[in-house]
């Protein structure tokens, strides 16, 4: 299937004009959304904590945060870890299910999910 890469608008939750259009990387082994420390630091997006972080190369401890995350116009609140290690954002399952969408393994794009409320 290749990579999925997606245009996204990624912005502060609390200042609207504080945000950026790029292209992210769709990572479904990924739980959380991560974003690079200098697009974090240009958007100022809230650190409300720190956590442990399973990666490929082990355990590390990052500072967790939220950003407004759009992807093909539609846009909700979530969760992110801000990495100082990648240079790219990574779009995590947790954002997908968010925003109700999946990966279509056929084409390798974007598509809507089904959305379940329990």
């Amino acid at each position: 299937m290749g990579h999925v890469v997606v245009t996204i608008t990624i912005s502060n939750p609390t200042d609207a004009s504080l945000k950026s259009e790029v292209e992210a990387l769709v990572d479904t082994g990924a739980t959380v959304t991560v974003v690079p420390r200098s697009l974090a630091d240009v958007l100022k997006l809230p650190v409300t904590g720190r956590g442990r972080v399973q990666t490929a190369t082990g355990e590390i401890v990052l500072d967790r945060g939220g950003a407004f995350i759009q992807i093909n116009g539609d846009g909700a609140l979530n969760p992110v870890v801000i990495s100082d290690t990648i240079d790219k954002v990574l779009i995590g399952v947790v954002t997908l299910e968010t925003l109700a969408l999946t990966v279509n393994p056929k084409t390798g794009e974007l598509k809507e999910a089904e959305l379940l409320w329990y």
